[in-house]
């Protein structure tokens, strides 16, 4: 005999869909996550930036109130631009300048990212 989707297919796995979802409820309700660590109200509360602005936020450091403006704009605009134009400056000085150009820029980055971690 020969079975149709609708009924006898559709049946099975929606019988097999319940199941799944009542086996995962119970395990979540047996074992509950560890959702981060617990928060003290009593405090200070310090705001940190999520992963991909930390880059942003450590280089802000080395900056004084009155030139915050170069490394919160005009450093990154500089990198993007980069980053933009490789194509076209890849073209016109040809990809090994490009190259020592990226790798200088990686070298720099890294030894301010180590110089950081060492303050």
């Amino acid at each position: 005999m020969k079975k149709k989707f609708y009924p006898d297919y559709l049946v099975e796995i929606l019988f097999f869909a319940i199941i799944t979802f009542e086996l995962i409820l119970i395990l979540a309700f047996v074992f509950p996550p560890q959702i981060g660590k617990e928060i003290d109200f009593l405090g200070s509360y310090k705001p940190r930036p999520e992963w991909y602005y930390l880059w942003l936020f450590f280089l802000l450091r080395f900056f004084p109130a009155d030139t915050v403006f170069i490394g919160g704009i005009l450093i990154p605009l500089v990198v993007l631009s980069f980053l933009i134009f490789i194509p076209w400056i890849d073209k016109k000085i040809g990809w090994r300048l490009t190259a020592l150009i990226a790798f200088a820029i990686l070298v720099l980055l890294i030894v301010a990212t180590l110089i950081e971690g060492l303050l």
